[in-house]
């Protein structure tokens, strides 16, 4: 079909998180502000935390490994990783709201 968006509603196969999010918009509102919070709680200084840490491994050398500086910076980047997967829990809440709130007569994929 000439024009048709690849990302039609027609031709996604949703997952199970999914539906199951569609099924329970108050579960998904809960989830969203929720892991919006831990977003922001273990973001609010990171980088700030990440830039010291780093300047104190190039100051110090094998004296700031041996003291921790290593494995700080290791606990700091899974901080990161774990506020980016609360980001993506908040993006799919977010998208299952929004379709839940833009479609008449929503009922679910």
């Amino acid at each position: 079909m000439a024009g048709a968006h690849p990302l039609s509603t027609s031709t996604v196969t949703y997952g199970r998180l999914y539906r199951y999010l569609s099924h329970r918009w108050w579960l998904t509102f809960l989830l969203m502000g929720m892991s919006f919070v831990c977003f922001g709680l273990l973001t609010l200084n990171l980088l700030h935390l990440v830039s010291a840490n780093i300047n104190f491994l190039v100051m110090n050398g094998l004296d700031a490994v041996r003291d921790g500086g290593l494995l700080q910076l290791l606990s700091l980047m899974t901080l990161g990783y774990l506020a980016a997967a609360f980001y993506v829990v908040f993006k799919l809440c977010e998208k299952v709201l929004v379709e839940r709130l833009t479609y008449d007569n929503y009922k679910g994929p």
